[in-house]
């Protein structure tokens, strides 16, 4: 693909910033690093993704919301982790992972566990006992 023609479809996920992810050959014949906002595709599947991912957010804040499941799931489905990453980070089991995001199991954490979890997300633990009051904010 020559440099004129990498595609530039101005999809509002980047609100019309660009990303040098795109080559193309240029007037001499090399590949060279084109900005490019993106081709209609790619936007339409990226937005589709954040979609999914924010309907993911929202399902889990509102279960924290009826007592259901802790703030831990919440932090993680925020931060676009899934419960073996969240172990491997913690250096625990995902069985006892998956325990803590039950509310009463989380409500007797030790509070060095908290410390290690909010360490894990760059949040204090005041914010990791919490979530956003808005959806996706």
């Amino acid at each position: 693909m020559k440099k004129e023609e990498v595609p530039q479809d101005d999809g509002k996920l980047l609100e019309g910033k660009f990303k040098v992810v795109k080559y193309a050959v240029d007037e001499d014949g090399r590949y060279n690093k084109v900005a490019s906002v993106g081709w209609e595709p790619e936007n339409v599947v990226m937005e589709q993704a954040w979609d999914a991912i924010n309907q993911n957010v929202e399902y889990a804040r509102q279960q924290f919301l009826k007592g259901e499941w802790s703030p831990l799931r919440y932090h993680m489905e925020k931060n676009l982790m899934e419960l073996g990453m969240l172990a491997d980070h913690m250096g625990i089991f995902r069985g006892r992972v998956w325990w803590h995001f039950r509310p009463s199991a989380f409500n007797n954490l030790s509070p060095a566990l908290l410390q290690r979890y909010a360490d894990v997300f760059q949040i204090t633990v005041d914010e990791l006992k919490s979530v956003d009051k808005t959806p996706n904010a």
